[in-house]
């Protein structure tokens, strides 16, 4: 009942004003933002793909279009705390300027800022890859063990088209390996150093500890801070279960086909045509071409 009283409350006060939405929610709990790591360490599978998707997720993600070898991932993102992350419709934040979200104008929609942070490492020297994807779109996908109520937000929204976007008590935000930009492009092919083969982690941090960019004038909003003095963009209960890693290895060339626990897990298009992130929905958004791999 708390829950879904705070979905009614957010419903009610977010058109005009995303602060009291904030007042109004934590009045009833707070959400509490964890990774999936089970999830993580079953998904991940290294194999040479044809990147011919979306050409906006090469784009941001610096990629040049061709045959790479990857290292594809899912991330998954439950809410365990008591209340909704709620965010509601981008347009909303954009007009009070509130920092929340950067237009992304390939995709002719909005990013949120400081989601998730997917980065490569290796332990032994603790250099760091980035991954393509950039932009991130916050929706109910997939229930938890403990999840207490129906979806609530299935819509990222555009420039014109009002979302509404969020993660319910109990629902997670999943981003499927095989969607555009879930993957680490490892021959260099993203204008990063090549990965060569060894041992490394795939450390992902949701709702990620940052600092204002003072070179980025879109880039000031601190709208929390931990105990340590670092921004987040979301308010949580808890901020010290935010970051999932898993170990994983990168296999000699030549590499079988695929490797890695992933590969018993084929593209599925069915799957990718559901996914709420890519497929048409109240919030209008689409992943575009759909990228098969070479199993």
């Amino acid at each position: 009942m708390i829950a879904a009283a705070g979905v009614v409350v957010a419903a009610c006060v977010g058109a005009d004003n995303p602060a009291a939405v904030d007042a109004a929610q934590f009045a009833h709990g707070a959400p509490d933002l964890i990774v999936d790591a089970q999830w993580l360490a079953r998904s991940w599978v290294v194999y040479s793909q044809d990147l011919n998707e979306d050409p906006c997720s090469l784009l941001e993600g610096g990629v040049t279009p061709g045959v790479h070898r990857v290292l594809r991932f899912t991330v998954s993102t439950p809410n365990i705390g008591n209340a909704d992350v709620f965010i509601g419709n981008p347009l909303d934040h954009v007009a009070a300027n509130d920092g929340m979200f950067e237009f992304a104008t390939c995709h002719n929609h909005f990013h949120f800022r400081h989601y998730t942070l997917y980065e490569l490492v290796d332990p032994a020297t603790g250099k760091v890859w980035r991954a393509a994807k950039k932009g991130f779109c916050m929706v109910d996908t997939d229930v938890v063990a403990d999840r207490r109520g129906s979806w609530a937000y299935r819509a990222c929204g555009t420039r014109t088209t009002p979302g509404n976007q969020g993660i319910s008590v109990g629902w997670a935000d999943t981003y499927n390996k095989h969607i555009g930009g879930q993957y680490f492009v490892l021959d260099g092919g993203d204008g990063q150093d090549p990965v060569p083969p060894g041992e490394y982690v795939i450390r992902i941090t949701v709702n990620p500890p940052f600092t204002p960019n003072p070179n980025d004038p879109n880039d000031v909003a601190c709208p929390f801070t931990d105990p340590d003095g670092f921004c987040h963009m979301l308010k949580e209960r808890r901020y010290d279960n935010n970051v999932a890693q898993v170990p994983i290895t990168i296999p000699s060339l030549p590499a079988p086909t695929a490797f890695g626990p992933g590969s018993a897990d084929p593209p599925d298009r069915q799957l990718i045509d559901l996914d709420p992130h890519c497929s048409p929905h109240p919030g209008g958004v689409v992943c575009g071409v759909w990228a098969a791999a070479s199993y």
